[in-house]
């Protein structure tokens, strides 16, 4: 169920905001009554950015979707389609056009574009994150499907928080270090030339993963 509602008023907290919001009135799936008799405090919201795509958001989309066409030779235009329904059907989101939908929607759009990629080894004819909006949701995203960050290649865990020599790493508790998923050359640049210039050269930081 989506029903319009307006935002009166927002109050900043170091943990978070606080919203005051007005439900108008005359919905009548929604028993307003019902929620102040039983207490009922949870529910979901999706709040609208207010700002349009931007040019390089709609460039990063297309992009992927021509990565998408050249992997199965499919029009682009109706992989397009097909990738919204799919995004739409995933998240309960509202029908979308990449003209002049908001920042927010492209944003995860193309969060879903990259993981549908990554989940398919579809190859990409740029760096991963020349595609990304979303650096951290890539890394993520990598990592749950085993895809180097940089290049896309099979990839494998790279601890950026090292295990350290000699200690024995199926007994490692590593929930809480931080990592990266890397093909194999880009695993071994990575120890060649230290994390830090690595990190520095491919715009990419480790994320604490617990798959």
């Amino acid at each position: 169920m989506y029903k319009e509602i307006q935002a009166i008023h927002i109050e900043n907290k170091p943990q978070g905001a606080i919203l005051r919001v007005l439900v108008p009135s005359g919905i009548d799936d929604i028993d307003l009554d019902r929620f102040a008799a039983d207490g009922i405090i949870k529910g979901g919201m999706r709040i609208d950015d207010g700002r349009s795509i931007s040019s390089e958001q709609r460039r990063k989309a297309y992009a992927i979707i021509r990565d998408m066409s050249d992997w199965n030779g499919d029009l682009p235009e109706y992989l397009k389609e097909d990738m919204k329904y799919l995004y739409i059907e995933k998240t309960g989101s509202d029908y979308f056009s990449l003209s002049n939908c908001d920042m927010t929607t492209a944003r995860l759009f193309i969060n879903h574009l990259i993981d549908f990629a990554f989940e398919w080894n579809i190859p990409m004819r740029d760096t991963v994150i020349n595609r990304t909006d979303d650096i951290n949701a890539a890394i993520y995203s990598s990592l749950k499907h085993k895809r180097c960050i940089v290049c896309g290649n099979d990839g494998e865990i790279h601890h950026v928080d090292a295990i350290g020599a000699g200690r024995d790493r199926t007994k490692v508790d590593d929930r809480y270090m931080r990592k990266l998923c890397l093909c194999r050359v880009h695993h071994s640049e990575a120890h060649q030339i230290g994390m830090a210039a690595f990190e520095e050269l491919h715009h990419v930081y480790g994320i604490i993963f617990n798959e």
